[in-house]
């Protein structure tokens, strides 16, 4: 895996283009490359099958494993609109959960690929419990008794992406991101104008290597020089590299050193701040 000062220096808006672009290889495009036996399986048992949301089991290097990932459906516009573009409703995160449950039935590890701009905005989403949903998963994944493995193959937007992304190994391609809330979110309310969405991904610092030197993520995935886009065979045999160096590490551990090691990774996060906002409350 890349450390922050071997990644090129792009500038944080071309980042978020390269992100996004429809061109990347998507999840279904990872699972044909590397996935052996993969059985996907549907629905939430309760509403609906929501195709942005794909998961099944398989064998990734020999080893098996249950795969679940966003898929915003590639280059086609009409693909992507069955898609719902990666953002997916309360049935996907409850399909998830599904599986995260048979994973830890079957002691099979977790891997998840994240790619959406966020979970679904619509009414349809909200009437259906879309935060329930997502908070369900947050619940799930942090007591799953076997290794998850999350990477942030593209874009990776607020509860959308965290509802997959509660881990023990968060790994992001070296032209990924992962953020709070979209630029042109974030420019809309402090600038109110989505036009400063540049300005705004400068600062919400979600470039690979400002998520590394902040510990939101445990390592950078190389992708080939031009951008996975240019070359998806390679782009899949470095992710392939990447996982399968950190399920080799998580697979020999018990439940409970899993558990309490997950929990110990989240509750680091904003440490630092916190001391320095008591700091800066001394008179």
């Amino acid at each position: 895996m890349r450390a922050a000062d071997e990644l090129v220096d792009r500038d944080p808006w071309q980042n978020v283009r390269l992100a996004r672009h429809p061109e990347r290889p998507t999840t279904l495009d990872y699972i044909r490359r590397l996935v052996d036996d993969f059985q996907e399986l549907h629905g939430d048992r309760l509403t609906e099958d929501c195709p942005a949301i794909i998961a099944g089991t398989g064998h990734l290097a020999g080893t098996p494993v249950v795969l679940i990932g966003h898929h915003k459906g590639g280059p086609d516009l009409g693909e992507r609109r069955r898609r719902r573009f990666g953002m997916a409703r309360p049935s996907g995160y409850r399909k998830a959960a599904r599986l995260m449950r048979l994973a830890a039935k079957l002691r099979l590890p977790v891997v998840t690929l994240i790619d959406t701009p966020g979970a679904n905005p619509g009414p349809e989403a909200e009437i259906g419990g879309q935060a329930a949903a997502i908070a369900e998963n947050l619940r799930l994944m942090a007591r799953l008794p076997v290794p998850v493995v999350a990477v942030l193959i593209g874009e990776g937007g607020s509860g959308g992406a965290l509802a997959l992304a509660v881990a023990d190994r968060v790994l992001v391609s070296a032209n990924g991101i992962y953020s709070v809330i979209s630029p042109e979110g974030c420019a809309a309310i402090l600038w109110k104008d989505p036009q400063a969405a540049p300005a705004a991904a400068a600062s919400l610092r979600l470039h690979p290597g400002d998520l590394l030197s902040l510990g939101v993520v445990d390592g950078i995935v190389p992708e080939p020089p031009e951008g996975a886009h240019q070359d998806h065979a390679a782009a899949a045999d470095l992710l392939e590299a990447a996982v399968t160096e950190a399920l080799h590490e998580l697979i020999p551990w018990d439940p409970d050193r899993l558990r309490a090691a997950r929990r110990a990774r989240f509750h680091r996060y904003g440490t630092d701040l916190g001391t320095a906002a008591a700091d800066w409350s001394q008179p």
